[in-house]
């Protein structure tokens, strides 16, 4: 949680940072275009100072100023707005052999100076020169100047982020590896302790059916602290029908669930994929036991699986309460839970353990309020 905060005031701070930037560039751009606009206005009275006057004094004054003028780009028309051919600042090739390219310069400087600067050649008759400026090369580096700063500085913001989150689940991770060790570790005793009890209740050659009973409840402690001591560590895949694992799965859990829940088997015929079976398994457990919390106690929960382009589909249905958009978008999160007991911790492992150990899915496909959910499984087949 502690990294988010930083994560939100980096981004906080980096767009207080631009918008100053950007505030204060339109403000520097602002004062560089009206002095642009002074020194277009000095240089169109310099031109009619050279064509008109006789004063030499004033012609190398004049003259001064017309050369200084090296960056800014301007266009004479006539009164009817048709350029005359004298341009400054242009690109003199592009003017020798493209004859529409004034005309285009003319239509984008229009819309920058908006209103030309006139000046009057004849009064009678009227004969007057337009002219229209754009900006400068360094102007247009000013204006440009915060997006490009926008950019490095979102660039910044999401290496930043990118390595916080990084941490984040780097330290989540060894959490998760932690918890499933000591986890492994403390049903490791209790379990041993069980069986020993079971041997002894056997030696008595007693046929009371609870024992046995019992004997499968502890082979699944068994089973349930191995799958915590797998977590962390490269699991080794065997080549198996995932199907069998199904079966096996659905009988169990149908066995302890209330018998007003149905449940529905379509399975096809055999394929095969790379799978750890306890750990698959864990996958299938824990889903079948959330279909059937969602029913709560009454409902149906359907099955079915399919083979599409070389991948094995496993859809998982119940007729339980469902999820909004909210909650579905935070399931698989570490922690999230709608149950009052729970760790949330089930959907994260199982997410986990089908992408990072089968190469294969695990997403929500469908889900509403008050007609249920469906989850889907997806793994690659082999040959």
């Amino acid at each position: 949680m502690k990294q988010y905060k930083w994560s939100g005031l980096l981004v906080f701070i980096a767009i207080l940072f631009v918008c100053a930037t950007i505030f204060y560039s339109t403000y520097v751009a602002s004062k560089i275009a009206n002095t642009e606009k002074k020194y277009v206005r000095e240089w169109i009275q310099a031109q009619q100072t050279i064509l008109s006057s006789k004063d030499s004094s004033n012609l190398n004054l004049a003259t001064q100023i017309s050369a200084d003028n090296e960056d800014i780009p301007i266009i004479e028309t006539s009164e009817k707005e048709v350029p005359t051919g004298n341009a400054l600042n242009l690109d003199t090739a592009s003017i020798a052999t493209d004859s529409l390219y004034l005309i285009k310069k003319l239509a984008e400087f229009k819309k920058y100076s908006k209103e030309p600067i006139v000046v009057v050649i004849s009064d009678s008759p009227y004969v007057a020169n337009h002219y229209y400026y754009g900006p400068s090369k360094l102007l247009q580096e000013v204006e440009w100047y915060p997006y490009i700063q926008l950019l490095i500085v979102a660039l910044f913001v999401f290496i930043a982020v990118s390595s916080l989150r990084s941490r984040y689940k780097n330290e989540q991770d060894k959490l998760w590896l932690g918890m499933a060790k000591e986890t492994a570790h403390q049903l490791g005793t209790p379990v041993s302790s069980l069986q020993g009890w079971i041997t002894l209740l056997k030696e008595k050659e007693t046929k009371d059916p609870i024992v046995f009973e019992i004997e499968k409840d502890i082979e699944r402690l068994q089973l349930i602290s191995d799958r915590f001591g797998k977590i962390g560590s490269a699991p080794q895949l065997t080549r198996c029908n995932p199907f069998i694992e199904i079966e096996r799965m659905v009988a169990y859990m149908k066995l302890r669930s209330s018998k007003q829940v149905v449940f529905e088997c379509n399975l096809p015929a055999e394929v095969f994929v790379m799978l750890s079976a306890p750990l698959f398994d864990w996958v299938l457990e824990n889903l079948i036991k959330n279909a059937l919390d969602a029913t709560e106690g009454t409902g149906k929960i359907t099955i079915l699986a399919s083979v599409q382009n070389n991948q094995v589909i496993v859809t998982i249905t119940d007729t339980g309460k469902g999820m909004d958009s909210e909650t579905a978008n935070q399931i698989f999160e570490p922690g999230y839970t709608t149950k009052k007991r729970g760790w949330g911790l089930g959907l994260p492992l199982s997410k986990r353990i089908m992408e990072s150990y089968h190469e294969g899915k695990l997403f929500i496909k469908q889900t509403e309020l008050g007609k249920g959910t469906t989850f889907c499984l997806q793994l690659p087949i082999v040959n």
